[in-house]
C-alpha cells in the first residue's frame, strides 16, 4: 500500500499542487495595487520639495558658518551617513578664522 501512496503523492504534489501554488501568487501579484499616475506625481512633488529644503539648509549653514568660524555643521541623513564637511571646506574655515584674528 506504501508502494503506491508514496508515488501518487508525489505525482499529484508535483502536477497539481506545484502550479496551484504558482498561478495562485501569480494571480495575487498581478492584482497588487501598483503605483497610480497621482501617486507618481505625489512622490515627484515631495522628491522636488526635499531638494529645495536641502538646498535652504545648506544655505542657512552656510551663513551661519560665515557668521561663526568655530560652526561646523554635520547633519544626520536618512540612510544614516553624515554630512560632514570636507577637509577642503575646513581648510578654508580655518583661513578665515585665522584672517580674522
Amino acid at each position: 500500500m506504501e508502494d503506491i501512496f508514496v508515488p501518487g503523492f508525489v505525482i499529484v504534489t508535483l502536477f497539481i499542487g506545484l502550479p496551484w501554488l504558482i498561478l495562485h501568487y501569480m494571480t495575487k501579484w498581478k492584482t497588487a495595487p501598483t503605483l497610480t499616475s497621482n501617486d507618481e506625481a505625489l512622490l515627484d512633488e515631495l522628491y522636488q520639495l526635499a531638494r529645495r529644503l536641502e538646498d535652504r539648509m545648506e544655505t542657512v549653514e552656510r551663513l551661519v558658518a560665515s557668521d561663526n568660524p568655530d560652526f561646523r555643521h554635520h547633519r544626520q541623513l536618512a540612510d544614516g551617513t553624515s554630512t560632514a564637511p570636507s577637509p577642503l571646506d575646513e581648510l578654508e574655515q580655518l583661513k578665515a578664522s585665522r584672517a580674522r584674528r
